[in-house]
């Protein structure tokens, strides 16, 4: 178990720290869902490593494989990584945008929810999110599928932005800075 202050990282870093195609790559998948760091996009890395280390393991054969096999494959289509029927073959095949997809900031984005993924995170992290009517504050949160459908705000929010016309907004700035200065005072001190 290990010394509770001593916890292990989550994620393992690339073997390329610096290969400028990596990070190009990298940053592309941190714009497109929104992500707050390479941290992140490393976990959901090192966990499709791992799905796809056990695969191989289950493919070269084993002691106990069949319970185990059958194990894995539950957890993976209650959380949408495999679909029914698939096959070892088909988990070599995961990438890191399949468990991306699954994450709750991602989906609350794809539900419509809200305007953007990096607003998906915030509502997330601020507390307007539920999963089946608990609140869920964890962006990074993997959702099963049958709780999919459960996704909704917890608090009322209105995400309506009024916009102003420019040219409306030039006259009311022009207005306020004459109503708030006083009118000079005349025939004193001249």
């Amino acid at each position: 178990m290990g010394a509770p202050k001593r916890n292990r990282r989550k994620y393992d870093k690339p073997k390329e720290m610096w290969d400028l195609e990596r990070i190009k790559s990298s940053r592309a998948l941190i714009d497109h869902y929104g992500l707050k760091n390479m941290k992140e996009l490393w976990m959901a890395q090192t966990e499709i490593g791992r799905i796809r280390r056990n695969a191989r393991l289950l493919l070269a054969g084993g002691q106990g494989s069949e319970n185990i096999r059958d194990r894995m494959f539950k957890r993976l289509e209650r959380i949408g990584l495999a679909k029914q029927g698939a096959t070892l073959d088909d988990l070599l095949d995961l990438k890191e945008n399949a468990l991306l997809e699954r994450r709750l900031q991602t989906i609350v984005f794809r539900k419509g929810l809200a305007k953007t993924a990096k607003q998906a995170r915030q509502l997330t992290v601020h507390g307007f999110i539920s999963v089946n009517g608990r609140k869920v504050s964890r962006p990074g949160y993997i959702v099963d599928v049958k709780d999919e459908a459960g996704i909704t705000y917890y608090k009322p929010i209105d995400l309506a932005m009024k916009k102003v016309a420019p040219a409306q907004e030039a006259q009311q700035e022009a207005q306020a800075p004459a109503a708030a200065q006083p009118a000079p005072a005349e025939g004193k001190g001249e």
